[in-house]
């Protein structure tokens, strides 16, 4: 895209803005862009886990960072694929087959995944469904957090362990 499209588009955006205008049905929603909400929700929900942890914000944030990366989505995707409707199943097969363009700190296939997993968590937040988010966030955190423990060095893992407290 060019950048005078980029900024017509961007000043169309602005001008909708505070019009009332209502969201789409998720259902119908580019998955590019449930993946953005589901990164959002996901991350919010992270360091709400990781403030009771630590006093300081470079800690959670680097934790955060590390949980909510493409790598470790993918694997909480990965475990949690047998689990889903579906429905679920169809939403996450179109965030993992949505074309963007694939940061270098991850595989195609793990940011694929990752897009996957943040499609889904940002469809169910949309159709609020809360209890089933919450699950799904809940398990997702468990397993990539085990995850790291398991993978780090044995100086990471001190590290780990005196921030979370497990």
């Amino acid at each position: 895209m060019k950048f005078e499209q980029y900024q017509a588009i961007k000043a169309h955006a602005l001008e909708l803005c505070g019009q009332g205008k209502e969201l789409e049905d998720p259902k119908t929603l580019n998955p590019i862009l449930l993946a953005y909400i589901g990164d959002v929700v996901f991350s919010l929900y992270v360091r709400m886990r990781l403030l009771p942890t630590s006093g300081q914000v470079r800690v959670i944030h680097d934790l955060d960072a590390k949980i909510v990366s493409a790598k470790m989505q993918s694997i909480a995707m990965d475990a949690l694929e047998e689990k889903l409707t579906p429905e679920e199943l169809a939403v996450a097969r179109r965030g993992r087959n949505t074309k963007s363009q694939v940061p270098k700190s991850a595989t195609v296939r793990e940011y694929r995944q990752g897009t996957a997993f943040e499609a889904l968590v940002g469809y169910l937040f949309l159709m609020e469904q809360t209890k089933r988010v919450e699950e799904i966030m809940d398990f997702s955190f468990d397993l990539i957090t085990a995850n790291m423990k398991r993978g780090k060095t044995n100086d990471e893992r001190k590290i780990i362990k005196v921030y979370t407290g497990t």
